[in-house]
């Protein structure tokens, strides 16, 4: 289920002149019977709402004064999000004329036309105050504060996120908190400016339109509504001056190619952009690259398996997203912990509706070709999947089955799309033989009769920086790290990390550097071993000028690695051999 919560406006939207009708109230308590909740969002204050609808109780939480104070119906309970403005403020504004004055516990209302006296008012007293128009009604509240802050407060504590919401409304202060949630519905009787910006208009008005909504949600959770939402689509790439983009709900995709070839710096650069869009997220990290992904945390580490139960603990935190690092855990024990916290995350999903997506990179080593699933609904279970491997063959089928969306990479992707097609019995789409350029990808829809096309791939902020301290001082294994050997194989030396590699390139002798530079040995030690196509790219192209003396290509490769890895202060003695 995708959609976990309806947020509702009061005045205008459940209710016609104050009261909301029984037929109203049958919908609502259906919609909680589907296992769904529901939040009322209003700018009344609270003890003017509880004395005109005794009926609070069927909410699980009340966002009341614009979004400046929340309640709990269950247990009564009060938290005010900003103050009221001081007393001499409305003695001001009465001793102007102003009135009727309505004070809350965080809101002062008036109505039109009294919006110039107030803000004169708050200009001559020198206060942080805002006004927010609601029809006729002008409310004066604490900086900062509205319906969409209301919400956002009080959606954690429901274990929600603002993506599994659907908002109703009416009018002008209803704006910011629809447009925060997944799905903006406006009711027919809603301004025309908030029918224009929402994602679907009720056919009826009122609490008869909250009826329509509510029908729709329990039919089959708005999948009607679904090609209108691409507001929320995340952009994958560029195809020449056209943005590729992919819907954040129900699409899976499958990154594929050898090593080096750029499948992270897809991957962890849509990982920036779900995040940013506030899409919890779940990595499963078999080798332990993206402990540098500073938009999760991560669980485990090299000398210690992550617990199912301490990520599934983080992950009910909506805003929090996580890195589940394997690497501890032996070969033949990771099918076996992959899927038992699969059962756990599809669990989780039914009834949070998250982790919005789940990366397998590595996939092969957790849903390995000879996996057989026994009792979960796989389809299900790897819907909003990224799955990243060098062969497809190499994952079980009927993982395979679940993808929407294909990306090859590497020096031959359409060997990777018939690759594919083999496993799970697609006849391969009609292509020709290409050669891609640096950063690009070869995109196939595979479930539409769509050719594959080129895209260019975006590097994200992480990729840049991705296992910085890793490749800067760590010790990388003897089969990744770089030896110069010079031309005659007389050399040994041993560069283990960036580090090291700047240290013994200074002590080499001219003709090594030269030897190695002139190979294109550093071009590939950064991108297939480093992972880092920017420096590959600015390596090659130095190597490329060949009236530079070896001093100067020295001091601009340096220059290249130290633009986007830090190195220590003080370094230790390079060491030899391997």
């Amino acid at each position: 289920m995708r959609y976990l919560a309806l947020a509702s406006d009061y005045d205008g939207t459940l209710a016609l002149n104050g009261q909301v009708d029984e037929r109203t109230l049958a919908a609502l308590e259906r919609l909680l019977d589907s296992g769904r909740k529901l939040i009322l969002v209003t700018g009344r204050e609270l003890d003017e709402l509880l004395s005109v609808f005794p009926r609070i109780d069927l909410f699980d939480r009340v966002v009341a004064e614009n979004g400046a104070l929340l309640y709990r119906p269950a247990t009564k309970e009060e938290k005010l999000l900003g103050e009221r403005p001081p007393d001499e403020f409305v003695a001001l504004l009465r001793a102007r004329g102003v009135g009727p004055i309505s004070v809350g516990r965080a809101i002062v209302a008036t109505w039109h036309p009294h919006e110039t006296v107030v803000l004169e008012a708050i200009r001559d007293l020198g206060l942080e105050l805002q006004v927010i128009f609601n029809k006729g009604a002008v409310m004066i509240l604490p900086a900062g504060v509205n319906k969409a802050t209301g919400l956002a407060a009080v959606l954690p504590e429901l274990g929600l996120s603002p993506h599994n919401v659907v908002g109703v409304g009416d009018a002008e202060n209803d704006h910011a908190f629809l447009r925060s949630c997944e799905c903006a519905v406006a009711v027919a009787n809603a301004l025309p400016m908030v029918k224009e910006t929402a994602d679907l208009v009720t056919a009826a008005d009122h609490g008869a339109g909250v009826q329509e909504l509510i029908a729709a949600m329990i039919a089959d959770d708005l999948q009607t509504v679904e090609q209108r939402l691409t507001r929320h689509h995340v952009l994958l790439g560029m195809r020449a001056d056209q943005e590729v983009r992919v819907r954040p709900y129900g699409d899976s995709l499958l990154i594929a190619g050898s090593s080096g070839s750029g499948k992270s710096t897809l991957a962890i650069s849509f990982l920036e952009r779900l995040v940013e869009q506030k899409y919890q997220v779940c990595v499963v990290d078999p080798e332990g690259d993206y402990g540098t992904f500073e938009d999760a945390v991560t669980l485990g580490t090299p000398q210690q398996a992550p617990q199912i139960d301490e990520v599934i603990q983080l992950l009910e935190n909506p805003e929090a997203s996580a890195v589940v690092n394997l690497v501890a855990l032996p070969f033949g024990e990771r099918p076996s912990f992959f899927v038992a916290l699969l059962s756990r995350l599809q669990e989780m999903r039914s009834r949070t509706g998250r982790p919005h997506w789940l990366l397998v990179d590595e996939t092969h080593h957790v849903l390995p070709a000879s996996w057989q699933p026994t009792s979960l609904t796989l389809p299900q279970v790897l819907e909003q999947m990224i799955f990243i491997t060098v062969e497809p063959h190499t994952i079980a089928p009927i993982a395979l089955a679940t993808v929407d969306m294909m990306v090859a990479v590497g020096d031959t992707p359409e060997a990777t799309v018939r690759d594919f097609c083999e496993t799970v019995g697609h006849c391969p789409p009609s292509m020709e033989a290409q050669t891609l350029q640096s950063r690009e990808v070869l995109v196939w829809p595979c479930h539409t009769e769509s050719v594959p096309f080129r895209m260019q791939v975006i590097p994200g902020r992480t990729e840049r920086r991705r296992h910085r301290r890793k490749y800067a001082e760590g010790e990388l294994p003897s089969d990744r790290s770089f030896y110069f050997r010079g031309p005659d194989g007389k050399l040994n030396l041993r560069a283990q990390n960036l580090m090291l590699f700047m240290q013994i390139a200074d002590g080499v002798d001219d003709e090594t550097w030269m030897y190695h530079l002139r190979q294109g040995d550093y071009v590939h030690w950064f991108r297939d071993k480093i992972k880092d196509e920017v420096l590959a790219d600015e390596a090659k192209r130095i190597a490329e000028q060949t009236d530079l003396p070896p001093d100067e290509s020295r001091k601009l490769i340096k220059a290249a690695i130290e633009r986007d890895y830090t190195l220590p202060a003080s370094s230790p003695s390079p060491g030899g051999g391997g």
